[in-house]
């Protein structure tokens, strides 16, 4: 038990002491004020550590911000049974051991009913409003705690994806520089032609390094430039064939992708005019294919590995489909999913953080009205019976209101925590998907 809420049960002792000293007792002297604090100190201690536990207990069992639910209803039961055993345990202890005004069979007579039932009453307005002030702190730590969590979420996929998205321009630009530079000395005409056609490619580099995705149409085009400045250095030793659907044509590839892949083709592979390398680029299904022939060169430099893992890490940051890749003896594939919408890094739209905030929303407002109203029973029904036994003691009208009361109290319990609505959704969704899993099954 915290020492802050010790400090609240002791002020809460003497507070009472002196409240019930004062308004309460005929008799002013020390041997009533020291009973009078003896039995305030015994009611706030017993029901205060006793309500603590409680809630301690099913705070660690059963947290509000997972099993809210469970926790509602378990919380609704404890604080009946809970509070019913402790103030009739506090009010033996009054009447019968240290005050003996009664026995115990006086005590648990019909005389001292109404004592107890109003004393269960405000130990259960008291604990119930604990109880929701806790859920209510519990609700609010776990929202900020969401919130900073999500904001981490996307300000890391982002910043990774962001260097990932800068690891090509120095990557494109050195190989780009070790071609030039063997062009110099192989045919220096055709190195000048070279500058030329990789200083419109890098253009195109540079306007797509700030996008996520590209159009099929716009990789493309770029691939077939690049692949006409290869052909400039390889000649007829290196063959191209693009081979794809109008319709895809429309589809999202992450940029630059086909320009990584086909610098691999080549810094993997030999090329000859005997034995020429042919790269196939065409569509399968809703993949984006690049194939060649396999003729593996011997490295004498270690990879860097930075192509092909930096489209897949680009990927896994924007979409649930896998990059695939087949090798075989004779030919080596890489498979791009083909996306038919833009998707975002971060995972939830804002019209559906919209709606989930506005459903969470409802549903706070539904719990905190089921706590004020519990409240205003607990308030008001101990007021009609004090009035009703105080008036007609032999005519119990009181009854009614709390029956009545009650029954509608407790439906909006079920009604909120568990049975009613929400579980009619659930229902309803099991239902539609497994009707759609059948439909799915009979195709």
């Amino acid at each position: 038990m915290k020492l802050k809420y010790f400090k609240i049960l002791v002020w809460t002792s003497i507070g009472t002491t002196f409240f019930f000293f004062l308004f309460f007792n005929d008799e002013k002297n020390l041997h009533t004020f020291l009973i009078t604090l003896l039995l305030s100190t015994m009611y706030s201690f017993v029901l205060g550590f006793g309500n603590g536990f409680i809630n301690e207990y099913l705070n660690k069992k059963f947290p509000w911000s997972e099993a809210t639910r469970t926790r509602a209803v378990l919380s609704i039961i404890s604080i009946i049974i809970g509070n019913f055993i402790l103030v009739y345990f506090c009010n033996y202890m009054n009447y019968v051991v240290i005050q003996n005004v009664a026995t115990t069979e006086a005590f648990f007579s019909q005389k001292y009913g109404l004592t107890n039932w109003f004393m269960i009453n405000i130990a259960l307005l008291i604990t119930t409003f604990l109880h929701a002030k806790g859920f209510m702190e519990e609700l609010k730590k776990t929202s900020k705690k969401e919130v900073v969590e999500q904001k981490l979420i996307a300000k890391s996929a982002n910043a990774q994806f962001e260097s990932l998205k800068n690891q090509l321009d120095p990557h494109f630009l050195f190989n780009s520089l070790n071609v030039l530079s063997a062009l110099i000395d192989e045919n220096p005409q055709q190195a000048q032609k070279f500058t030329a056609s990789m200083s419109k490619i890098y253009r195109y580099v540079l306007e797509q390094k700030d996008k996520e995705l590209v159009t099929v149409e716009d990789e493309i085009e770029f691939a077939k430039t690049y692949c006409e400045l290869l052909k400039t250095r390889f000649e007829d030793s290196v063959d191209f064939h693009f081979d794809l659907k109008k319709e895809d044509y429309r589809e999202y590839v992450v940029p630059l992708s086909l320009q990584l892949l086909l610098e691999n083709c080549i810094k993997h592979n030999f090329a000859t005019s005997s034995r020429p390398l042919v790269i196939r680029i065409f569509s399968d299904g809703n993949t984006l294919c690049i194939e060649n022939n396999l003729q593996v060169r011997e490295q004498i430099k270690e990879s860097s590995g930075i192509g092909l893992a930096n489209i897949v890490q680009r990927y896994a940051l924007l979409t649930k489909r896998n990059v695939f890749i087949e090798k075989s003896e004779d030919y080596f594939k890489v498979k791009l999913p083909m996306l038919s919408a833009k998707p975002t890094i971060v995972s939830v739209q804002p019209d559906e953080e919209i709606k989930a905030y506005k459903r969470a929303q409802k549903r706070v407002k539904e719990i905190k009205g089921f706590y004020t109203n519990l409240i205003a029973y607990c308030i008001i029904i101990p007021f009609l019976i004090f009035i009703n036994l105080t008036t007609e003691p032999y005519s119990h009208w009181f009854w009614y209101p709390a029956l009545g009361w009650g029954i509608a109290l407790a439906f909006r319990a079920f009604r909120i925590f568990g049975i009613g609505e929400s579980w009619q959704e659930k229902k309803i969704r099991e239902i539609m998907d497994q009707q759609k899993n059948k439909d799915h099954g009979n195709i």
